[in-house]
């Protein structure tokens, strides 16, 4: 069983995401955090094996909770999921430590891949 924590602020996209995870991989069980506060309490609390990550939220953004997560859990594979341009952010979050950089156009196919490859290393 693999473990995926989806963060998203809204509950439609969190929703979405794990309707097409649990469809194009029975294996995944999926949990959901709505900000980045609740994202690293979640971390804190289970075991997770990938966390999908927001950039924009309110509070707290996604770049920050992901220095934060990598600084906890160095090992703890992120594949960040954002409506920005791989331009704008990919490059940034790479550096920060993200396994990976997805905008949300992605097709439904492409991110139960990239998930797959994130959790294999």
């Amino acid at each position: 069983m693999t473990k995926v924590l989806i963060v998203d602020d809204h509950p439609v996209v969190r929703k979405g995401l794990k309707a097409i995870l649990t469809n194009e991989m029975p294996e995944v069980l999926c949990g959901e955090a709505k900000n980045a506060q609740d994202a690293l309490d979640e971390v804190e609390r289970s075991h997770w094996d990938l966390v999908i990550l927001d950039i924009t939220m309110p509070g707290r953004s996604g770049l920050d909770a992901l220095k934060e997560l990598k600084y906890k859990l160095p090992k703890l594979p992120v594949l960040v999921l954002s409506m920005h341009p791989e331009a704008q952010y990919g490059k940034r979050t790479l550096m920060a430590g993200a396994s990976g950089y997805m905008n949300k156009e992605t097709a439904p196919e492409e991110l139960a891949r990239a998930v797959r490859q994130v959790v294999a290393g």
